[in-house]
């Protein structure tokens, strides 16, 4: 949170969130700038729940159902993120390209686009595939893992039968996206605190610049 806030404090203009789902971020992010904050989501329920939220807080986000692939804003956006390792949820190459077209498409010059995601460990997925898992932090609620190589994806299959899909992606995929997109590195750490990216690390943190 703290790290999505401060360069949300650095930007001088509009704020986008994508796949702001029930406003975890993007909530904090507008009490603590006072800024205006567009939040893009495809799930009705998530941003029904964001709006809640944003009215129990005493802060207003504009939110906006829609597919953050087909990303369309009046305004050019100061600072465009997505927390929570969200665009593992576009499972190709493609999708991912159009979301990133869209975004150098959406920043103002010299705006910021930042986003997280897993750095995938073989070791990790060896050792809890098909493994029952009790809540825990990130994921509060029961549930199995199922990895499918093949495809890079990762199915999470609640108890109850509700399954969500990350399809996870390299370093250099997601350097050739922002290459394709005309968008430049401007940092890459391997931990929300600036920790440089080492062999061990297993969290990709991007920022680049338009």
């Amino acid at each position: 949170m703290p790290f999505y806030v401060g360069l949300a404090r650095e930007a001088d203009g509009p704020l986008v969130e994508l796949a702001v789902g029930t406003g975890r971020v993007a909530i904090p992010v507008a009490q603590a700038t006072g800024k205006r904050v567009i939040g893009i989501d495809s799930s009705s329920g998530m941003l029904a729940q964001a709006r809640l939220r944003a009215v129990e807080e005493g802060v207003e986000i504009d939110l906006r159902e829609g597919d953050i692939r087909e990303l369309e804003i009046e305004e050019l956006a100061a600072l465009i993120y997505c927390p929570g390792r969200s665009l593992l949820h576009l499972p190709t190459w493609a999708d991912r390209r159009r979301c990133f077209d869209r975004v150098a498409a959406s920043l103002l010059p010299n705006g910021r686009f930042a986003w997280n995601a897993f750095a995938f460990d073989h070791h990790i997925a060896s050792a809890i595939d098909a493994q029952h898992a009790d809540p825990a932090p990130g994921l509060p609620v029961s549930h199995t893992n199922y990895y499918s190589v093949s495809d890079n994806r990762v199915d999470i299959t609640l108890d109850d039968g509700g399954t969500g899909s990350l399809w996870w992606a390299t370093k250099n995929e997601w350097l050739g996206l922002l290459d394709v997109a005309g968008l430049r590195l401007e940092a890459l750490y391997g931990g929300f605190a600036g920790e440089p990216l080492d062999d061990d690390s297993r969290e990709y943190v991007f920022v680049a610049r338009r």
